[in-house]
């Protein structure tokens, strides 16, 4: 029986570019690496080597430092420079042994250094060491972008499962600013329109922000549209919404609240789960506050016995916001919250009487606050002007 032939025209998963002015390195090295399953590249000098490393993208390059004209550092630095070849691993080659010069090296990005005159075993260790730390960063950058597509595809479909558009409502206009602190997220808002012409708000913030926040969130849209009846109790969509919350959601909870608001008066009813009381800013005291409710333990935790329900009017110019604390648990740079209080101010603040202008604005000025640090949690305004 024949042993079967290797098939030579496989191509070696690996390519490792050498990089020496000095033939007889050259040669060392390639002798010590031909015949392990690498596919060799070499250079004689540092434009050739800068030329075949944007070409052939190699997955380590051994990079030799006294060379004519380009010297090894000066290659090490174009190419940690240009984001096409900033990720391959360098082991610089060199017979100079003062600690600085390594030092020099490694600021500048290489992974480890071979001292002249080579050693076999050295060589073939680091280059195996090299070649296995960078497949696994390449096995694991290659997981997390599967995984970011997957989380953006997850945001996508979330948001629709949010209001289409804003609808037209008698005596009460309308603005929203959505944002999650990165791909899917918790927070949640919906609208439903009464038969008698009433309409009922829900704002809503599943912990955390991560995907099970995104589940949470999913979950109680659901719920909430399958509300039986009218649902013209703020009280009973809460019950409703954490009855169910509480079979499936496990070991989580998400704060809610749930307002009706009846055009034909003004009269707002709220109930909360848990989550931050509106702010209400009455143009005729020029003070904005939270308003005055009382509240039961987020959804998801346990059954509800009673529910409180607080009633208030709005007069015309009047502004309602709803949030979630996202927006007043965002940090600065000195390490302070946004605040209530500052919402607060910044509401009052605001010429304008556009809802959506003021979410914006409001938006605009965490922003701010924040100076360029990462959102830490998802946000949401909701806002209401009376008319």
């Amino acid at each position: 029986m024949s042993t079967p032939e290797t098939n030579e025209t496989q191509q070696p998963t690996e390519r490792i570019l050498l990089v020496d002015d000095n033939p007889t390195n050259l040669q060392v090295l390639y002798q010590t690496l031909d015949g392990r399953g690498y596919h060799l590249l070499v250079a004689k000098n540092g434009q050739a080597a800068l030329a075949v490393a944007r070409k052939a993208d190699p997955h380590l390059i051994l990079l030799d430092i006294m060379m004519p004209d380009i010297d090894g550092y000066e290659v090490c630095r174009q190419l940690k420079a240009d984001a096409a070849t900033q990720e391959i691993p360098i082991i610089f080659l060199s017979a100079l042994s003062d600690t600085e010069d390594k030092v020099k090296g490694l600021d500048l990005g290489a992974v480890d250094y071979i001292s002249k005159p080579f050693q076999p075993d050295e060589v073939i260790a680091r280059v195996n060491t090299h070649l296995t730390i960078d497949r696994l960063r390449r096995e694991v950058q290659t997981q997390k972008d599967a995984l970011e597509n997957e989380l953006e595809t997850v945001a996508q479909l979330q948001l629709t499962l949010l209001p289409r558009k804003l609808p037209d409502i008698n005596n009460l206009a309308l603005g929203v600013y959505y944002a999650t602190s990165r791909y899917a997220g918790g927070d949640y808002y919906d609208i439903i329109q009464l038969p008698d012409n009433r309409w009922g708000f829900l704002i809503a913030d599943a912990e955390g922000h991560s995907a099970r926040a995104a589940v949470s969130m999913a979950m109680t849209c659901t719920l909430f549209r399958s509300l039986p009846g009218p649902s013209d109790d703020p009280a009973q969509v809460l019950q409703y919404v954490n009855k169910h919350l509480c079979e499936v959601i496990g070991n989580s909870f998400v704060t809610a609240l749930f307002a009706l608001y009846d055009p034909a008066t003004r009269k707002v009813q709220m109930a909360r789960g848990g989550h931050p009381p509106p702010i209400l800013y009455r143009p005729t005291t020029g003070e904005a506050k939270p308003v005055e409710s009382k509240t039961v333990f987020p959804m998801g935790i346990d059954q509800y016995d009673q529910i409180p329900v607080t009633e208030f009017e709005l007069a015309a110019g009047d502004r309602l916001l709803f949030y979630t604390d996202g927006l007043t648990e965002q940090h600065n740079t000195n390490g302070e919250l946004y605040g209530e209080n500052r919402l607060c101010e910044k509401l009052a603040s605001l010429d304008s009487d556009d809802p959506q202008v003021i979410a914006e604005a409001i938006k605009d000025d965490v922003a701010r606050f924040s100076a360029g640090l990462p959102v830490e949690d998802d946000q949401l305004i909701f806002m209401g002007v009376a008319r």
